[in-house]
């Protein structure tokens, strides 16, 4: 039965490397353990993810966790899932391999309580590179492909520049989930947090940044590799295609093929600049970035999992 509180989802899929932080941090919570739960849905995962996570549950037995499986592979389906299994009013996603702050959960919950108007909320992603230090070619312009997001220390309204929470870090209202229809499960990995704030978006438009609900989100040293950076803007360019396509028209699905081509010109220019900077990896990077989304929008699906 869906009642006041806070029900925490975390989607996983093969990470054992990192669940059991993410578990230990999540089990650190200052919130009262009456006021939310902890739902880890496995994606199918095949290595010791789902092992890890049922044991500390199991040695753990006063913490409000559970564990459901999802077969059907997809992160949509599994938020799906998540949204059903949630038994509280307002469900927060974070990532597998993200570590909460201890007051992460008692933030959300008292920001979303004092504010009933409010449809859903976003907080701060700071990465954390774990086995290797910060690449030389990051930048501002890649800063989604870490998943961060940080505008600052003052809680406002997502609009403009802001965009929209990411999804390692997003909070709505289970009411309005529902209503807007959950998850396209057409989306397999990327693009559901912009999908799910454009779903949400005509029911409520007050969606609020705060400041204080922080996440680390772990990057290991594969999602430095070349190809891991080539694969996931890959599946960027192929999901916003099934996004656009499926929320809209072909007129859509133009106009965004040409924002792609647009951007893709852009980051020649960023190019140019980084090289004047004496930054040129910087730049190769961002037109590598716009490469292979563009190459991804002409694509068929490219699954990840």
């Amino acid at each position: 039965m869906q009642g006041p509180g806070l029900s925490i989802v975390v989607c996983t899929y093969n990470r054992q490397k990192f669940i059991y932080n993410c578990l230990e941090c999540l089990a650190l919570q200052t919130l009262d353990p009456g006021s939310f739960e902890v739902v880890f849905v496995d994606n199918n995962s095949t290595d010791k993810s789902a092992e890890i996570i049922k044991k500390f549950i199991a040695s753990h037995p006063q913490l409000p966790f559970r564990y459901v499986f999802e077969a059907n592979k997809g992160l949509s389906f599994a938020r799906n899932r998540g949204i059903a299994e949630a038994r509280f009013d307002i469900v927060t996603f974070i990532d597998d391999d993200a570590e909460a702050e201890p007051e992460f959960a008692q933030t959300i919950l008292s920001f979303m309580q004092a504010h009933p108007e409010v449809a859903g909320a976003g907080g701060k992603v700071i990465p954390k590179y774990s086995e290797n230090a910060e690449p030389k070619w990051m930048s501002k312009y890649l800063a989604g492909y870490v998943a961060k997001s940080d505008h600052g220390q003052t809680e406002r309204q997502y609009e403009g520049e802001m965009k929209y929470p990411t999804g390692c870090n997003m909070t709505y209202r289970k009411e309005i989930l529902l209503k807007a229809g959950g998850f396209n499960n057409k989306l397999t990995f990327r693009s559901d947090d912009k999908q799910i704030y454009y779903a949400v978006k005509p029911l409520s438009d007050k969606v609020f940044y705060l400041p204080q609900a922080v996440v680390y989100h772990n990057i290991d040293a594969e999602r430095l590799e070349f190809a891991s950076f080539k694969k996931l803007f890959m599946k960027t360019g192929s999901d916003e295609r099934i996004r656009v396509k499926t929320e809209g028209n072909d007129v859509a699905v133009v106009k965004k093929m040409v924002e792609y081509m647009l951007k893709f010109v852009a980051s020649g220019l960023l190019w140019l600049l980084y090289i004047l900077k004496r930054q040129e990896i910087k730049g190769r990077y961002v037109v590598y970035s716009q490469w292979f989304t563009l190459k991804g929008f002409f694509s068929k699906n490219v699954f990840v999992r």
